[in-house]
């Protein structure tokens, strides 16, 4: 398990570049942590590396947004997928199964349906914004 403290929504950035840069695909990144924690912040990072020029933004309401890149990043909110028939809805399985790099936010709500070697990040809060980033292949 790596730790990282980030003060600045650039530091967390930096934190997903890092991590795309180690990635190899197919990849799954399991995000997890509250509302406003930074994930959409780290995923920007992870583009940044994987598709340079991709405008990311949360897929709240999308639930899926694809960056492109050589291999694709795929972003995945899963904060409202509350069943089986919900996930093969966004194309997650057709997803898993194209090589791509797959970042997911609100992981634990598909949790049954990571697979292995799946990367996971916890941000957590610190107070005075801070946060505390746990990278590792367990969830935290």
């Amino acid at each position: 398990m790596r730790t990282y403290i980030t003060g600045s929504e650039q530091e967390t950035q930096a934190c997903g570049a890092m991590l795309a840069g180690e990635l190899s695909a197919p990849a799954v990144v399991a995000l997890s942590g509250g509302l406003g924690m930074g994930k959409t912040a780290f995923v920007r990072g992870m583009a940044s590396v994987l598709a340079p020029g991709a405008h990311v933004s949360s897929p709240t309401y999308a639930l899926v947004h694809e960056y492109g890149g050589e291999p694709p990043l795929v972003h995945f909110d899963m904060y409202r997928i509350t069943g089986w028939a919900d996930l093969e809805s966004t194309g997650y399985y057709d997803y898993l199964a194209s090589g791509a790099v797959l970042a997911v936010e609100w992981s634990e709500n598909i949790a049954a349906a990571l697979p292995e070697g799946t990367v996971y990040v916890t941000i957590e809060d610190l107070g005075g914004g801070k946060r505390r980033i746990l990278i590792g292949e367990a969830p935290v």
